[in-house]
């Protein structure tokens, strides 16, 4: 059984039985209808995920990797906020009429920063810091940046990485505001671990602990009946993540050096509505 699944499942029956409503507040999230989408919630879910054990994607329902590694490369390699430089459509709404989505995301860790060391944005100063000085306690992304929040089509939901070396095990905190567990969870657990292992293997370093910290993790009123459905699934086991090993420049990989073997999933036939 995958330890994905397990985690999953269980930050799902904590929301469901335990969390918190806001159906008596007047949220900002519509459906497309119109209708106000209220969420159940829970606050400060923290979970762990050992990458040197097994990869940690939902086998409850398929989540489409090719698509999140597409993603994480279009915002830590790209550095873009265009969606014209993204191969789907998932960000579109979001985007004025130049494909551009404001300071946010890409745009934020694309900007130069003067160091005792040299300028670098932040990815690069990540990169160099896993060479030359991996033990260092600052090692660490954000694109949460207050003064351009104006500017952003969305803030960001996953907003800040921590990058942290025991010895030459690789280990990363991420840290989100809020995750709509149904369409999001296993993404962005699946995209994060993914660049933990893409970022080890140009470090030298091995995997270790993917740590996920939830500030609000919910459920919304129209997913609850399919969460439920869901989580009554028996999990398969965990597939193998498989890279292209003879890259050693973090901007050298691409979406195809990313793979999956033995990913068995369940067949989820409901279509799932997003809340904007």
């Amino acid at each position: 059984m995958s330890a994905a699944d397990t985690i999953f499942i269980n930050n799902c029956k904590q929301i469901l039985e335990q969390g918190v409503w806001d159906r008596d507040q007047a949220v900002r999230p519509k459906w497309q209808d119109g209708s106000p989408a209220h969420t159940i919630k829970c606050f400060g879910v923290v979970n762990r995920y050992d990458l040197s054990k097994e990869f940690p994607i939902l086998t409850l329902r398929e989540t489409r990797l090719k698509n999140a590694v597409d993603e994480l490369l279009w915002i830590w390699q790209k550095k873009s906020n265009n969606v014209n430089d993204l191969a789907s459509h998932i960000w579109d709404q979001w985007a004025d009429d130049t494909g551009s989505i404001g300071k946010a995301y890409g745009y934020q860790l694309g900007i130069k920063h003067h160091y005792p060391e040299g300028e670098f944005d932040q990815v690069d100063r990540i990169l160099f810091d896993l060479l030359h000085n991996p033990h260092s306690r600052r090692i660490i992304s954000s694109m949460y940046v207050h003064q351009d929040l104006s500017a952003m089509a969305l803030y960001p939901c996953a907003y800040s990485m921590t990058f942290n070396v025991s010895g030459k095990t690789l280990n990363a905190i991420l840290n989100q505001r809020s995750q709509d567990m149904l369409v999001a969870n296993s993404w962005n657990v699946s995209q994060y671990a993914v660049l933990v292992h893409l970022l080890a293997q140009v470090s030298q370093l091995e995997v270790g602990e993917l740590v996920h910290v939830i500030a609000d993790a919910h459920i919304y009123d129209r997913h609850v009946p399919l969460v439920e459905e869901l989580i009554e699934q028996t999990p398969f086991e965990a597939p193998r993540l498989i890279i292209n090993p003879g890259i050693d420049n973090f901007y050298d990989f691409e979406v195809n050096d990313v793979h999956l073997e033995n990913y068995q999933f369940h067949k989820f036939a409901h279509r799932i509505p997003v809340a904007q």
